[in-house]
């Protein structure tokens, strides 16, 4: 299978719907109230988890279409470039993968029914309150290592738009 030189619209079209739905992500998952023991979760909750539900869906197929659709790294680029790029992605969907699916976890440890916009979505494991506090706490950590890596990539693309002027970010952007 020979490397592309450049990204393809459904690639461009997943990588920008992801990163849309994780900007509304965030604000809601950090914005809707705590839910305790015993609560059902509200609308807030639902929505949450079915945009969660709907980047995992979108990072799995973002995940399955690069390794069938593979792109050659920029000739261009210093080799130490070209590697942390390849692996801040492949740690972006890791990352990605591991949030959304901790949060389920989560929501299915709390006992909480919970659906994917209107569908119920089975749960992943059964009500246990320490394995619940243990998946809180990687959802969160995977919450903000995913936030920071989020940063570091896009302060590395505001980089080559503005400061090294290398046409990289062009391969991502709508022609």
């Amino acid at each position: 299978m020979t490397a592309q030189l450049h990204y393809g619209t459904p690639a461009k079209i997943l990588h920008w719907l992801i990163v849309a739905l994780l900007a509304v992500q965030y604000p809601i998952g950090w914005l809707m109230p705590d839910l305790h023991r015993g609560m059902t979760p509200g609308a807030a909750m639902t929505f949450h988890v079915s945009i969660g539900m709907t980047i995992l869906v979108l990072t799995a197929l973002r995940l399955a279409w690069r390794l069938t659709h593979p792109v050659a790294p920029e000739s261009s680029l210093p080799a130490w470039q070209r590697l942390s790029s390849e692996a801040v992605h492949w740690l972006l969907y890791a990352l990605v993968l591991t949030t959304t699916i901790s949060g389920w976890l989560f929501a299915s440890f709390r006992g909480w029914s919970v659906s994917f916009y209107l569908l119920p979505l089975p749960m992943l494991a059964s009500d246990n309150v320490a394995a619940g506090r243990a998946i809180d706490g990687l959802h969160q950590a995977s919450e903000w290592a995913l936030l920071i890596l989020i940063g570091i990539h896009v302060a590395a693309a505001l980089a080559h738009i503005f400061v090294y002027r290398d046409g990289v970010m062009q391969r991502m952007l709508p022609r």
